[in-house]
């Protein structure tokens, strides 16, 4: 028999012709390369509140605090994110003291400050307003006579307890607010500053350690003037920013048995009551 030639041009293309119309029609459909991601959408501005940044850049969570050496007493903070609190409900938990957010930059008010300010307070409760800072919308100085006007005040009845700047992890850009810890520093002086002046307390600072060291430079300089409020979601409190021997409050839980973040004064409740003295 003789040997095969080669197989003629045409019909090799044929063939590789019909080889192709074979493959499944979702193959010769695939792109080239797999879809981008789609970019996250910041929240809207407004919506920040107590621990939001430190949630989403160091955890959620929290446990119950262990090996505490002196008497704690609990409290709750909450924001509009709470609506409507059921306040004796609260109060009937054991929670003795709120803070309540007032205010956020320059241009944000708590719509549901009234029902839980004065529904907190009515029930018995010790408590106290929150400021979010937003220090790349304006200045420290602009952001306390703003949250002094909206509900930041304090008051000599014994059951009002000094303002708080809210400074954290920011939840709308850069984590420092596209500032340098000088600058930071200087920000947050001329709020506690002008805050001290409207109100003639001076207001307590609410940060994590790890915010504090990064944005801050882990500033010393306002621990002995300002009581710290610290984030840490753990059974143990850890480290603290520098500048400060210990903590006046402890947010211990972002996910706490009832509504808002729970946390612990460091003290009995005649010590809350003696900060709200002054």
């Amino acid at each position: 028999m003789p040997t095969p030639g080669p197989m003629p041009t045409a019909r090799l293309l044929r063939r590789a012709a019909a080889t192709l119309l074979s493959v499944p029609a979702l193959l010769l459909t695939l792109p080239a390369t797999a879809p981008a991601a789609p970019t996250p959408v910041p929240p809207a501005r407004g919506s920040a509140h107590m621990g939001v940044g430190i949630q989403a850049h160091e955890g959620r969570g929290g446990g119950l605090p262990a090996g505490v050496r002196v008497a704690q007493t609990e409290g709750v903070d909450v924001s509009s994110h709470q609506k409507d609190v059921d306040w004796p409900k609260l109060w009937g938990s054991g929670v003795k003291w709120a803070y309540v957010k007032a205010t956020e930059g320059s241009y944000y008010k708590n719509p549901y400050f009234g029902q839980q300010y004065e529904g907190s307070y009515d029930v018995g409760m010790i408590h106290g307003a929150y400021h979010f800072a937003a220090p790349d919308d304006s200045g420290g100085a602009e952001q306390a006579t703003y949250f002094a006007d909206g509900g930041g005040s304090w008051s000599p009845d014994g059951r009002t307890l000094p303002g708080v700047l809210d400074i954290e992890w920011n939840p709308y850009g850069a984590a420092c607010y596209g500032k340098t810890p000088a600058q930071l520093v200087s920000w947050i002086r001329d709020f506690l500053t002008t805050y001290k002046t409207r109100t003639g307390r001076a207001a307590l600072i609410y940060t994590s350690t790890n915010w504090w060291r990064d944005c801050t430079d882990n500033y010393a300089g306002f621990g002995t003037t300002n009581p710290l409020w610290i984030a840490r979601y753990n059974t143990t409190v850890g480290e603290l920013p520098a500048g400060w021997e210990y903590q006046t409050i402890w947010q211990y839980t972002s996910t706490g048995p009832t509504v808002g973040d729970h946390n612990k004064f460091n003290g009995p409740l005649t010590g809350v009551k003696s900060l709200a003295t002054g």
